[in-house]
């Protein structure tokens, strides 16, 4: 059997079929299991991971051995006459767990985001072919990613995500379409997206832009109207930027508005680059004005070190200022003291102009040294109220506040730092459900489970190397006096086993003694039997 002959479909129900002929996937959870690794698109899965999307967070004790049954079970669906042990050739074993060895001819997900890229290569040059290359990398969905299965089971497979790259393409697609100045052939996809989300503001936005552009100016009227009263029914909100902004555009032009001529798209063009730029005041008229909360704590003006770590978030990030096509989760774990808060706050300051929405930052006191761990709930209440719900309009319930949250963000770039986590539990409701956001947390436990699931990027942080300890020092006390006794420098990094805090309560101390010695510092930490205390005893 060659490679060929199999041929993959998670872009709507989960498919699979071998030389043209469909193949019956057998039970729920060899459906499940296969969708989870196509949402994954030949990278690895763990088994943790499967276990999760399987059974949730209820799992038998026998769950590992029955992922590995499953596996047997859907690698011989795949490939009939293959042995028992033998190894395959779609569904394989990886060091972190299980793949498929999919490509762009054998999986429409991975040709679907070719197409996407491809577009917006294309998008400032050769906006025309920019919207070619969407309406055929949307052709390719047949319904919500993994139709066939429950709303819940999807959510826990990862699929549900892979709902909101349509989304953005779609929104892409609008966007090009505006530029041509031609937007009557693209007004059917967009009509299919609002429909599925009526709330999302960005693509109403577009929605109604695209109409008044195809000379539709009493739909566009008409959509505008209809999604303000459910917003103030439903959500207790008036329209947002964007969504006002298409508005005045689309009530200035002069009445009828005219179909204007392929390659003519002034007008369009205007009014999309005055939703794209989101003016920081409402047109005339409009009493509501959206909030942009900047809620980051101060950056360590004398931060050291962790050049690497910084590299490594930053290269989860695309290049230049492109926007995210997906929300990036970054997990940092340590122990306490390792400085994952300021190596975060570090980071977060440093990429915070990609996203101009705004930043959102909680203390989520996971480690219980700010009292007791905060409530998921309250914390989206307090994202909510800082996005300007009123609070006697915060809904009743983590689910509900959740999904209030995750609308509110949805075509929006915001940056969420969700410090001091306790558990994936506690994190799950407060990440960002469209593409464009980054989440930044930090936990002293590594994140497992649903978080996990939705593609965090784990960062172990590490204590300061001799080095590191180093130059922390000498950023708080000066290079001459760290200079002067180098011998007793290392000897303090060593006696604070290179943690950030303790070298921080160091410094300080010979900071505020200017006449201390160092190398009396580290006689007297080094006499002290419990050095924990003894450094945390600093004043």
């Amino acid at each position: 059997m060659t490679r060929e002959s199999v041929r993959f479909s998670v872009l709507g129900p989960i498919r699979v079929w071998r030389a043209g002929r469909e193949l019956a996937l057998g039970r729920p959870q060899q459906r499940v299991l296969l969708g989870l690794l196509l949402a994954r698109a030949g990278h690895p899965v763990g088994v943790s991971r499967i276990v999760d999307a399987l059974w949730g967070e209820d799992p038998p004790d026998s769950a590992v051995n029955a992922v590995r049954r499953h596996v047997g079970i859907l690698r011989r669906i795949l490939e009939p006459g293959l042995p028992v042990r033998a190894p395959g050739h779609w569904l394989l074993r990886d060091p972190a767990g299980y793949r498929l060895a999919v490509d762009a001819d054998s999986l429409d997900l991975i040709r679907f985001r070719r197409l996407r890229e491809r577009a917006r290569e294309a998008a400032e040059r050769s906006p025309g072919q920019a919207v070619e290359r969407l309406t055929e990398a949307l052709a390719l969905w047949k319904g919500p990613a993994g139709s066939c299965l429950s709303a819940e089971t999807r959510a826990r497979a990862f699929l549900d995500a892979l709902d909101r790259e349509r989304l953005a393409a779609v929104q892409e697609l609008a966007d090009a379409a505006l530029r041509t100045g031609v937007t009557a052939p693209v007004l059917d996809e967009l009509r299919r997206a609002a429909s599925a989300g009526p709330l999302d503001e960005p693509l109403l936005a577009r929605l109604v832009l695209a109409l008044a552009a195809a000379g539709q100016r009493a739909e566009a009227l008409e959509t505008y109207r209809v999604a303000r009263a459910r917003l103030a029914e439903e959500l207790g909100l008036a329209p947002g930027r964007e969504l006002t902004a298409a508005h005045a555009a689309v009530v200035r032009e002069p009445a009828p508005a005219a179909r204007p001529a392929a390659g003519s798209g002034a007008a369009p063009a205007r009014a999309a680059a005055q939703v794209g730029h989101h003016p920081a005041v409402p047109p005339p008229g409009v009493g509501y004005v959206e909030p942009r909360p900047a809620q980051l704590p101060q950056d360590l003006p004398a931060f050291s070190g962790r050049r690497e770590e910084l590299a490594r978030l930053s290269a989860l990030l695309p290049d230049g200022d492109r926007p995210l096509d997906q929300t990036v989760v970054a997990a940092i774990a340590g122990v306490a003291g390792v400085g994952k808060t300021t190596l975060a706050v570090r980071w977060a300051h440093r990429v915070a102009g990609r996203f101009p929405d705004g930043q959102l930052y909680v203390d989520l006191r996971g480690s219980g040294a700010g009292g007791t761990a905060l409530d998921p709930g309250e914390a989206v209440r307090g994202f909510l109220c800082a996005l300007g719900v009123p609070r006697q309009r915060v809904p009743c319930g983590t689910a509900a506040r959740a999904a209030l949250y995750r609308s509110l963000l949805a075509g929006r770039r915001f940056l969420v730092l969700l410090d001091d986590a306790l558990d994936a539990r506690q994190v799950r409701p407060l990440l960002p459900g469209a593409p464009g956001c980054l989440a930044i947390v930090t936990s002293r436990a590594p994140l497992t489970g649903p978080v996990a699931a939705e593609g965090a990027r784990p960062l172990n942080l590490g204590r300061l190397d001799a080095r590191e300890g180093r130059e922390l020092l000498a950023a708080r006390l000066g290079a001459d006096r760290v200079a002067a006794e180098p011998g007793a420098v290392d000897e303090l990094v060593e006696l604070c086993s290179g943690l950030p805090l303790a070298l921080s309560r160091v410094a300080a101390r010979l900071a505020a003694h200017p006449g201390f010695r160092l190398s009396a510092l580290a006689a007297e930490l080094r006499d002290t039997r419990d050095r924990p205390d003894a450094v945390a005893s600093l004043n």
